[in-house]
């Protein structure tokens, strides 16, 4: 199996379900006035974190499998990144429903339901049986 190169693990991210941003902008798009929002989660969470998570989710230990590659750091990389939703939250009444660690699970088993089905397009290629 190959590595998993990474460029900084301590990078910490607010990382959020496209779907519950996606019910944000619905509801901004439902109010009488146009507003300013930012939307996030308000929590951060190191790119290890979501390593360690994705990683132990199909049983393996991440520091097997990822490598740090100082060619993939940024150079000007911003450490922190963090999203203030209060207006969101107060005016349109959105929080994420979608947490950290079930957002990692849910994209680990969204590539392995792809992996699947490119491993049986291949089957079907390779045998001709389509």
């Amino acid at each position: 199996m190959d590595k998993l190169h990474l460029g900084n693990l301590d990078a910490e991210r607010d990382w959020g379900f496209a779907g519950d941003y996606v019910r944000a902008m619905h509801l901004m798009l439902q109010q009488e006035q146009a507003g300013d929002y930012v939307v996030g989660t308000g929590a951060m969470h190191q790119v290890r974190d979501a390593a360690r998570i994705a990683f132990e989710h199909v049983g393996l230990d991440w520091q097997e499998h990822v490598v740090v590659d100082p060619g993939l750091v940024r150079p000007a990389e911003v450490e922190t990144l963090c999203a203030d939703s209060g207006n969101a939250r107060r005016e349109l009444g959105w929080e994420p429903e979608v947490d950290f660690e079930q957002l990692m699970r849910m994209m680990v088993e969204s590539d392995l339901r792809q992996a699947s089905r490119e491993r049986d397009y291949s089957q079907l290629l390779a045998t001709g049986s389509w």
